[in-house]
């Protein structure tokens, strides 16, 4: 598949959010740039850009999705508001108790 313009604007949304994006924050603020994008283009290239392993899927304990960049780190989540926050393995490394649970 050929590199789009919509494709490089998902891609830039998911890499500048610290928010853990879902697919229709996604969207919002990819149609403030490019009104004409549609939820379905988003979807499209939101997965080809996870099974090309350029951004990560993080499944989330109500079945719904989020994306992150894809880089090192482990993932810590809330199972009360669903809350995502990143685990950086140097951290890791700093709190024993964490690391049974993560490994």
């Amino acid at each position: 598949m050929k590199n789009t313009k919509q494709r490089q604007l998902v891609l830039i949304m998911v890499n500048n959010s610290y928010n853990h994006i879902n697919a229709n924050e996604v969207y919002l603020e990819s149609k403030k740039i490019n009104s004409n994008i549609s939820l379905g283009t988003v979807y499209r290239n939101l997965n080809y850009l996870v099974e090309s392993r350029i951004i990560r899927r993080l499944k989330m304990f109500d079945n719904t999705d989020r994306f992150d960049k894809n880089i090192v780190r482990s993932h810590i989540i809330c199972n009360k508001y669903g809350k995502i926050g990143d685990v950086y393995y140097e951290y890791i490394e700093a709190l024993p108790i964490l690391k049974i649970i993560m490994y």
